[in-house]
């Protein structure tokens, strides 16, 4: 294959990033995974994260010698957090698998280029570049694989998996975000251990399900995964109904420009069961937030929109219209597109302005903020002018009714 360099692109030129690769020595930096993959693919790159043959403590004297900032964030595995003129650099010691028992594994140091490469995920993630001339270091066809959108295990795919079984996630993730077609064999093997899942902590789960429901291909990948019983072990919820509700959601997604939120699209691979939508966040061990926003989602959008926005907010209110299924799909979509760039305002009264109207301290005035409030949304958000009216209406009709007690 011709020599490869990496196209030029704005991460490589940020602050501290070229001293920092000088501090290592020539020969000992490179580029590694996500960074160089991405730029190939033109895609805009968030982390950097360098690869090295020198030990951990080598890259913190010489790091520190340059005086740049040296964080023993992941020693013990041989990362080095690295911080350069605000540039922030993860730099890890190449390594090679001791032993695995598909949640962790005991790692032990090595200056082989390819060994490291070998212990990597995937091939489109094994590809190193020299920071000063840019070449592309390709150990197992990540180059070709990235030119065929195809995502492909190193070696033995059911090898990988057993060394981590969240790779099973991790390869649909991909496939959504940067594949076209499946590999075979790869696909073949998580298909068969997709019951190593059951192995995994729910948060690791959780935080690549939500990764691979807002993918580029997420509908037609969730739909492969289903088919292919993937999700059968741990969220057996999921199923050819909730590929359906998702296929609409995504429609109406894109009909309306409200973004593709993960939390939104959980909700509509799962049943019409606020409470099962609430058990099912809490077994992934979201955050309550989360938790509740699922479940909320599943009840049925049976207001006017502004309303219904005004008492559960707006994202919530947007989760439950997109997802109604009674809902006219005309209706939907003006609502949607209504609440998008609606702001929810503020009720502007208080009990204070209720007291300086004649009422006594107490519940009356909570009673009669209520009523005053219930009235305001009514009307659809009134002036401040027509609310002062409402509460002068109220105010009076609870005046009166003392006087009559």
């Amino acid at each position: 294959m011709d020599r490869v360099t990496l196209p030029p692109a704005d991460w490589r030129a940020r602050p501290g990033l070229d001293r920092l690769t000088a501090a290592l020595g020539d020969g000992n930096a490179r580029f590694v995974g996500g960074a160089v993959r991405d730029t190939l693919l033109g895609i805009a790159v968030s982390d950097v994260d360098i690869a090295t043959p020198l030990n951990p403590q080598e890259v913190v004297r010489r790091l520190e010698n340059a005086g740049i900032k040296a964080v023993p964030t992941g020693i013990a595995h041989g990362t080095i957090t690295a911080v350069s003129s605000g540039t922030v650099v993860e730099v890890t010691t190449l390594r090679r698998d001791v032993s695995t028992d598909g949640r962790r594994a005991t790692v032990a140091f090595t200056d082989d280029w390819r060994a490291d490469a070998a212990r990597r995920d995937f091939t489109i993630n094994a590809l190193y570049a020299d920071p000063a001339t840019g070449e592309v270091f390709d150990y197992f066809g990540g180059l070709a694989d990235l030119a065929a959108r195809h995502v492909r295990f190193i070696g033995d795919p059911l090898q990988r998996i057993a060394e981590d079984h969240l790779r099973i996630l991790r390869f649909f993730r991909f496939l959504a975000r940067f594949g076209d077609t499946p590999d075979t064999a790869s696909l073949d093997a998580c298909t068969a251990r997709a019951n190593d899942l059951m192995a995994l902590s729910r948060e690791r789960i959780a935080d690549e399900l939500l990764k691979l429901l807002v993918a580029r291909e997420a509908v037609r990948i969730v739909a492969l995964m289903v088919e292919r019983g993937i999700f059968r072990p741990v969220l057996p919820e999921i199923d050819a109904d909730g590929v359906a509700r998702m296929v609409a959601l995504a429609a109406v997604e894109d009909a309306t420009g409200i973004g593709l939120d993960p939390i939104r699209r959980l909700a509509a691979l799962l049943p019409r069961d606020p409470a099962m939508g609430e058990q099912v966040a809490a077994r992934l061990k979201l955050s309550n937030t989360q938790r509740k926003r699922t479940g909320s989602a599943l009840v049925d959008a049976g207001e006017d929109p502004e309303a219904l926005a005004y008492r559960v907010g707006s994202e919530t209110a947007i989760d439950r219209i997109a997802l109604t299924p009674t809902l006219d799909d005309e209706q939907r979509r003006a609502a949607l597109v209504h609440l998008r760039d609606w702001r929810v305002p503020v009720f502007p009264l208080s009990g204070g302005a209720l007291i300086a109207r004649g009422l006594s301290k107490g519940p009356e005035v909570a009673r009669a903020l209520r009523q005053i409030e219930e009235r305001w949304i009514a009307e659809r958000f009134p002036d401040a002018a027509r609310t002062g009216e409402i509460a002068d209406e109220v105010v009076a009709q609870a005046l009166r009714s003392d006087s009559n007690a």
